[in-house]
């Protein structure tokens, strides 16, 4: 490319394209430079910042560009997808770096040069997509040509409208006819830009009972319009969908066209389905659309360009009435607007352009046959076969019983069953979106809420695979990818109601039913100081929730727990996800209690602990006062005289007696520490209770993790294998043992029944010498040598 621009004999272009080039290299390296390595201290964040009296060089403003771009380090990417621009990409920015050079012209040359390029431009869209005779109006808004093309409509209906303005509208008010399925916000806005009230628009309904339940309603539409009429209202201008924004449905578009030429309205066509009239092979109800008034173009992510505008193609013969209603402008900078696009078009030409918007449809076709081979996969849009959008979601029926989770409810279930249902199929299609965006990054996979369907996922590539470059091969990954994770969402669907009934059966759990949780469930442990009716937030409750969790997650299972306010309150609650077919409901159903349990039973002898440890104080005060004042009782007051006390304990000594007191925090109570000054060791005391633990306990084998159910024969494997290990060690210290302990471990038992034996003395640890004495026949514990 350098080479290229040497051939350039104005050298202002020349170096235009190569700083665009060092400028954008520069922007799309990852790798940052230091405030070390420039030497200066880049402004940095959201803060705004003095201008520097010194100006700065290129590299230290496109730093602080791409500073701005990518944000701070530690901070997570909001969205993962990051638009590649190729060389094409770069043409675009260049036509808008060329447009401001280029104004810089005298006025005749600019006007020349602005007249071909939006001349070139026009001739080529309209050839491309197959719009003879047709005019081009450039916006950076796409419904912005919309809003245009209604004044130029109200232009050609209302002849005085430019004298008398909104006057002449009072006594004939106009409508605009949107369908249901329109793009959200496009009736508001046009009538914010056009000064309209909002009941200028008639929504028209989609289809019930017949055809697409997004298609317009041709019959219902025209029974609209001729109720308008009967009111004294003029039907002004419909707009109407080749390939709607939710799931790329096409309206009958020559119907509608017949409709309209019959009442005189005009017809405004938009939708990315457009964009399949530059292929070889068109659907009849796309190709329609060449014969509207207008139609709308986004070019720029069909083709993978960006900052290039959007284009409206419209036909219409008083140039007068364009240039009022401003679809045409005699300022050159309004048509510089189309410079980007002309210099994108010439780069790819027309078997590039071509190209893009074929391997856009080819990846839709492609994944749309590979998902009507994976079960519990419903898909949309199986009767728009000529669609280039696939809208599909997750749908599951259990063995022996009606479609659950279905997007049409039966008529005969209730109502909050059907909102249960629809909710809970959300969830787990929500979360199967985000799964399939993380690990399949490239197939720009959006989630959307559907009025009747639900939530769904939407691959639409004409919008996103010349941005994100997505290939054939992403979209295999990306149907091995659902067909990895269906499993898990069937599991989970069908140990939701065990692990319902496992909650139920053990005190102190509460089942929390929430629809829009995807996990198997969610459960809260109600503690003692719980006030069931009420639903404010709960410190205590939190608190056993918040260790909870942090217990659970130090298991290192593969179920993953979240903590999160109660559904319809504010009490916390522990939130399980996705579950295997090997998960063990009742184990972990159990591990959650008795653990919650003994969290609580912790946190209530921590809070009990200052109050115990102050009453103890004091009681140990009180009864060391006591002594003291019985010490001096017995010792008498001549021995409290510093010199008379000396003398006299010195002809008569008295034996101190050391009394202290030790606080058992395990019992709560105050001891004394006179065995302890006698027997020369710490006391036990009492012995600490035992930890709670569940009514069953499991082991585990080798790598296997918590909550995971083992094979029948891996556990009959280990029991059979701990059985003859237990037997070995037994025999093995049966030998070991001399003569004399074997003499005396085959007379034990008869001459001292019920008497420990001596491997069982041995196994507690104690220093024991059986023998039988001559008085008593219980056996007698000789004191251990070191304590004599």
């Amino acid at each position: 490319m350098d080479a290229s621009l040497e051939k350039i004999a104005d050298p202002t272009l020349a170096e235009m394209g190569k700083n665009l080039k060092e400028a954008m290299k520069m922007l799309e390296d990852n790798h940052r430079i230091t405030e070390e390595e420039n030497g200066k201290k880049l402004l940095s964040g959201d803060i705004p910042g003095p201008l520097q009296d010194s100006g700065q060089d290129m590299v230290s403003i496109l730093q602080l560009v791409q500073n701005l771009m990518h944000g701070d380090e530690d901070e997570e990417p909001q969205d993962a997808r990051i638009q590649s621009i190729g060389e094409q990409g770069h043409i675009a920015l260049l036509g808008h770096s060329l447009g401001a050079y280029i104004s810089t012209l005298d006025k005749e040359k600019l006007r020349k040069l602005t007249t071909r390029i939006l001349s070139d431009t026009t001739l080529w869209l309209c050839r491309i997509f197959r719009y003879e005779n047709g005019c081009a109006y450039f916006h950076e808004e796409e419904r912005e040509g919309l809003a245009k093309i209604c004044r130029l409509a109200i232009h050609s209906h209302y002849e005085d409208f430019v004298v008398d303005g909104f006057n002449v509208l009072y006594n004939k008010k106009p409508v605009i006819y949107l369908s249901a399925a329109a793009r959200p916000g496009l009736g508001q806005y046009l009538c914010n830009q056009l000064g309209l009230p909002f009941p200028c628009l008639s929504r028209v309904p989609c289809n019930t009972m017949f055809g697409s339940q997004h298609q317009m309603d041709v019959a219902l539409l025209e029974k609209l319009i001729k109720d308008d009429i009967e009111r004294g209202k003029l039907p002004l201008l419909l707009v109407a969908n080749a390939g709607t924004a939710a799931v790329g449905h096409t309206d009958k578009i020559g119907r509608l066209k017949e409709l309209c030429e019959q009442y005189g309205i005009w017809l405004h066509v938009e939708g990315v389905n457009l964009a399949t009239l530059a292929l070889g092979y068109v659907s009849s109800s796309v190709l329609a659309a060449t014969k509207c008034d207008s139609m709308t173009l986004t070019p720029g992510p069909w083709l993978g360009l960006p900052a290039v505008p959007a284009v409206t193609l419209y036909k219409h013969d008083d140039p007068a009435l364009t240039l009022v209603a401003g679809l045409t402008s005699n300022k050159p900078a309004d048509k510089l607007r189309a410079l980007p696009l002309w210099l994108s078009l010439q780069y790819l030409g027309l078997d590039g352009t071509v190209d893009r918007i074929k391997h856009a449809c080819q990846l839709s076709q492609r994944l749309q046959e590979s998902l009507k081979k994976v079960d519990h996969i419903k898909i949309l849009v199986e009767d728009e076969l000529s669609s280039p959008v696939v809208v599909f979601r997750f749908l599951q029926e259990l063995p022996g019983s009606d479609p659950v989770l279905n997007a049409v409810p039966a008529p005969n279930m209730a109502p909050s069953t059907v909102s249960r249902e629809r909710h809970s199929c959300d969830a787990l299609n929500r979360w199967l979106g985000e799964q399939l965006k993380q690990l399949v990054p490239a197939s720009g996979l959006t989630i959307m809420d559907l009025e009747v369907e639900g939530v769904c996922l939407r691959f639409s590539p004409l919008m996103t695979a010349a941005v994100l470059g997505t290939r054939g091969e992403d979209m295999d990954q990306l149907v091995a990818c659902i067909q990895s994770q269906l499993p898990v969402l069937t599991c989970t669907l069908q140990l939701r109601e065990e692990f319902k009934k496992a909650v139920a059966g053990i005190a102190g759990l509460l089942y929390v039913d929430d629809p829009n949780w995807p996990g198997i469930g969610v459960v809260r442990y109600e503690h003692a100081n719980d006030d069931k009716n009420s639903l404010k937030l709960d410190p205590e409750g939190e608190k056993i929730h918040a260790g909870l969790l942090k217990k659970l997650n130090e298991l290192e299972s593969d179920l993953t727990f979240k903590i999160g306010p109660e559904y319809k309150s504010m009490k916390s609650c522990i939130y399980i996800g996705m579950a295997s077919d090997d998960t063990d409901v009742s184990e972990l159903v159990e591990t959650i209690a008795v653990t919650a349990r003994e969290i609580e039973e912790n946190s209530r002898l921590l809070e009990n602990m200052t109050e115990v440890v102050r009453k103890g104080i004091q009681e140990a005060q009180v009864q060391l006062q006591k002594a003291n004042e019985e010490r001096l009782l017995e010792e008498g007051v001549l021995r409290q005289i510093p010199v008379v006390g000396s003398v006299l304990n010195w002809f008569s000594p008295v034996q101190p007696l050391q009394k202290g007191r030790t606080f058992n925090l395990t019992a709560g109570s105050l001891e004394s520490t006179e065995h302890t000054y006698v027997s020369k060791v710490q006391g036990t005391g009492v012995t600490p209770p035992q930890t709670p633990s569940g009514t069953r306990t499991k082991q585990r084998l080798p790598g296997q993790k918590p909550f995971k159910r083992s094979l029948r024969g891996s556990d009959a494997l280990s029991e059979t294998s701990s059985v003859s290990h237990t037997e070995d060690l037994e025999k093995m210290e049966h030998l070991s043992s001399g003569p004399e302990q074997q003499a005396l471990e085959a007379n034990s038992p008869e001459q001292h029944p019920g008497a420990p034996t001596p491997q069982e003395a041995k196994q507690t640890g104690a220093f024991q010498n059986i023998a039988q004495g001559p008085e008593d026949d219980r056996p007698q514990v000789e004191e251990p040598e070191s304590l004599r």
